[in-house]
C-alpha cells in the first residue's frame, strides 16, 4: 500500500524530457501507460521542431487523467526539462525515462513494491541495452538493501532509477543545466550521498536503453565523450560527493569509480586515437585529478593497468604502450585437458594480438557466485604453448570459471578459455577427490571451460545397485547394496540416507543407511509404515554440493516376495519389485479395512 495511506495518491511521477524524438514517442509513452501503478506522466517538450509537440498534446488530450505536457524553449540538454518535470511532479516516487527508451511492462510495479517494502530512497531496476552498453555489475541479484560502500551500485550514475520524491525535495537535488552531458551524474551522485536505503531489482528487465539508428541522440554525438570536456565535467560531481562523504574507506570506494570509469578510461582507446598534443592535454587533466583526489585507498582498490597509469602520467610513451596492451585481444586456444592424479592438466596457447612478447601466463579460476574467491595457477611455458596443473582439492564447493591471464609490463589481461579449442579436446571424466565430486565441463552458451565442484549444475554420474532384500522383524525390508560414483568408491561418510518417494504425490520418507567398506551400504526401512501408493527408492549421497540422488537399480531375483499382514482391523500389503525396462527398486503399498475388503469380495 502507498506509504501515505491515501488511495488517491500518485505512486510514481514519470518524467520524460522530449526533444525532436517523434519517431520514438509512441513506444515510450505506451510502455509507461501500461504500468500497473498509480502514475502521472510528466512530459517536458524541450522546444521540439519535428512534430513531437503536436503528438504529445494529442496524448494529453486522450489521457487527461495521467498525461501532462509542458512546453519550454529549447535548452540544449536534458537537465532543464528534467528539473521542470520535478517541479510539476506529485508522486511519492519519481522515475526518469528518456523519450527514445522504454520500460518493461512490470517495471514500475516491481520497483515500487521493492521501495515500499524496504522504505527505499533509491531503487535500481535492471537496465538492458539495445545497441548501447548497459551497466551490469549491480544487477547480479535482487537486493532489499545494499550499502553504498560494499556494492557496485555507484558504478551506475545514470538517472534511470526510482527516486523517493521527498529525498529530492528535502535536499534540493536537481540536474545540472546548460550541460551537454553529465547532468545526470551530478544529480545521481547527490542522491546517493543522501539515500538511507538503496534497493535493486535485478530479476526483471525494467529499463530498455535504446540506440537511435539515425545517431541523433546526445550521447551519440561525436563530441559527447570528448575526453578533455569529460574530465572537466567530472570535477563537479567529485567535489559534490566529497562535500558529503568524509575521507576514509567509503570515499575511496566512490573515488575508485570516478578514476576507473571517468579519468583513467580517457587513457584507453581515445588516447590512442589522439595526436601527441592532445595526449599531453589528456594526461595533464588526469594528473590534476590525481593530484587532488588520488589516495592510497583508491590505489589499493584499482586494477593493475590503472595502477600502472597512475605512475606513468608524465611518460606518454608508457601510457601509449599501456593503452595498446589494454586494447589488444587475448588470443587463446585450448589444446589439451586431462587428469594427472587429482590434478587437472590444462594445456593451450595464449598471447596478446599484435604483440610478440609477454611476461608470463597463468590460469585464473574464479568462483561464479563469490566475486572475492579466486585461485591463480602459474603456467609453464614452452615455445608458444603453456601447461598448468590445477589442484582441484584447493577449490571450494561451487562453480569455477577458467580464464587465461597474460601479463605484460605489470598489466594482466584475461580471457575465458575453452570456446576455441582443438577438435581432439573433450570433456574429462568426473572424478572423486576426497569427499567431493569434481566435474569439468564446457558451458552450454559459449563452450567455455568451467569446473563444477559438488555437482551444482552438472549431473553426477553414479550407480546404486541392489544386491539383495529380505524381510525382517517389524515388517522391515533389509536392503543390501553397493554404490559407485564417477567409477570410484565414495567415502563412507558420503552415503547419507535411503529416500522413498511416492510417485504420484512427491511425498518423501527418509531412512537411515549404514555405510560399509568398499562402497557397500545396508538399510532397514520400515516399508510397512509407508502410506498407500507407489514408492521409488533412491540412495542419497553428500558429494560436496547439493544432495546427489541415484535410483537404486535392481534385478527381479534380488527383490523379496510381497508380504501381507493384519493389524488394527487393517489388511496391509507391501510388494517390492524391480521396474520393467531399466530395473529399479520400487514398492507398492496398499491398506484395506475389513469393510472395504468385504465390499471388494461382494463385487
Amino acid at each position: 500500500m502507498p506509504a501515505t495511506g491515501n488511495d488517491d495518491a500518485v505512486d510514481v511521477s514519470v518524467v520524460i524530457p522530449a526533444h525532436n524524438c517523434r519517431d520514438y514517442l509512441d513506444r515510450c509513452l505506451t510502455s509507461v501507460l501500461v504500468q500497473r501503478v498509480k502514475k502521472e506522466i510528466v512530459v517536458v517538450d524541450d522546444g521540439s521542431t519535428d512534430g513531437s509537440a503536436g503528438l504529445l498534446d494529442l496524448y494529453a488530450t486522450y489521457h487527461k487523467d495521467c498525461v501532462r505536457v509542458i512546453h519550454i524553449q529549447g535548452s540544449g540538454g536534458a537537465g532543464r526539462p528534467r528539473n521542470v518535470g520535478i517541479e510539476h511532479a506529485t508522486g511519492r516516487y519519481v522515475f526518469f525515462c528518456d523519450a527514445d527508451d522504454y520500460l518493461g511492462p512490470e517495471a514500475l510495479e516491481r520497483m515500487v513494491a521493492m521501495g515500499d517494502r524496504n522504505g527505499s530512497d533509491i531503487v535500481l531496476g535492471k537496465i538492458v541495452g539495445h545497441g548501447r552498453r548497459a551497466p551490469a555489475s549491480m544487477f547480479q541479484q535482487n537486493a532489499d538493501r545494499v550499502e553504498l560502500g560494499d556494492s557496485t551500485v555507484y558504478n551506475s550514475l545514470s538517472c534511470f532509477k526510482l527516486f523517493r520524491r521527498d529525498l529530492l525535495e528535502r535536499h534540493r537535488i536537481r540536474f545540472g543545466e546548460g550541460m551537454l552531458v553529465g547532468e545526470d551524474i551530478l544529480f545521481t551522485v547527490h542522491a546517493y550521498c543522501h539515500a538511507q536505503v538503496i534497493s535493486v531489482v535485478a530479476d526483471y528487465d525494467c529499463y530498455h536503453l535504446v540506440s537511435r539508428p539515425d545517431g541523433t541522440s546526445i550521447m551519440q554525438q561525436p563530441g559527447s565523450r570528448d575526453p578533455i570536456a569529460w574530465l572537466a565535467m567530472i570535477r563537479e560531481p567529485i567535489r559534490l560527493m566529497a562535500r558529503h562523504i568524509a575521507p576514509g574507506p567509503l570515499r575511496d570506494h566512490l573515488l575508485r569509480r570516478h578514476f576507473r570509469l571517468d579519468a583513467f578510461a580517457q587513457l584507453g582507446s581515445v588516447f590512442l586515437e589522439s595526436d601527441d598534443i592532445r595526449r599531453k592535454d589528456i594526461a595533464r587533466e588526469v594528473a590534476a585529478l590525481c593530484e587532488e583526489w588520488y589516495t592510497p585507498g583508491v590505489h589499493e582498490r584499482l586494477g593493475s593497468i590503472d595502477r600502472q597509469r597512475a605512475g606513468a602520467l608524465d611518460d606518454l610513451d608508457r601510457l601509449v604502450r599501456l593503452a595498446r596492451i589494454e586494447s589488444a585481444t587475448v588470443r587463446r586456444r585450448l589444446t589439451g585437458l586431462r587428469w594427472e592424479g587429482d590434478r587437472l592438466v590444462v594445456t593451450g596457447a595464449a598471447r596478446l594480438d599484435g604483440i610478440s612478447r609477454d611476461d608470463g601466463v597463468a590460469l585464473v579460476l574464479r568462483s561464479r557466485h563469490d566475486p572475492y574467491a579466486e585461485l591463480v595457477v602459474p603456467a609453464q611455458r614452452k615455445g608458444g604453448e603453456f601447461a598448468a596443473r590445477i589442484d582441484v582439492s584447493a577449490l571450494d564447493s561451487g562453480i569455477w570459471d577458467l580464464r587465461v591471464a597474460v601479463e605484460l609490463e605489470g598489466v594482466v589481461r584475461h580471457g575465458r578459455l575453452g570456446a576455441e579449442r582443438e577438435g581432439c579436446v573433450t570433456r574429462p571424466v568426473p572424478r572423486l577427490v576426497g569427499e567431493m565430486v569434481v566435474l569439468p565441463y564446457f558451458t552450454r552458451d559459449n563452450g567455455n571451460l568451467s569446473i563444477d565442484v559438488g555437482g551444482h549444475v552438472v549431473d553426477v554420474p553414479g550407480v546404486a545397485r541392489l544386491l539383495r532384500t529380505r524381510w525382517s522383524l517389524g515388517h522391515r525390508l533389509l536392503v543390501d547394496g553397493e554404490v559407485t560414483v564417477a567409477g570410484a568408491v565414495p567415502a563412507a561418510g558420503a552415503i547419507r540416507q535411503l529416500v522413498w518417494r511416492e510417485r504420484r504425490t512427491g511425498r518423501e520418507r527418509a531412512e537411515q543407511v549404514t555405510a560399509l567398506p568398499g562402497g557397500a551400504f545396508m538399510a532397514r526401512p520400515a516399508v510397512g509404515r509407508l502410506a498407500p501408493g507407489t514408492w521409488d527408492a533412491y540412495l542419497e549421497l553428500d558429494l560436496g554440493g547439493p544432495p546427489a540422488r541415484f535410483r537404486i537399480e535392481a534385478e527381479a531375483e534380488a527383490v523379496a516376495a510381497p508380504r501381507r499382514w493384519r493389524g488394527a482391523a487393517l489388511l496391509r500389503s507391501v510388494r517390492p519389485y524391480a521396474t520393467s525396462g531399466k530395473g529399479r527398486l520400487s514398492t507398492v503399498v496398499k491398506r484395506m479395512t475389513a469393510r472395504s475388503l468385504a465390499r471388494k469380495i461382494l463385487k
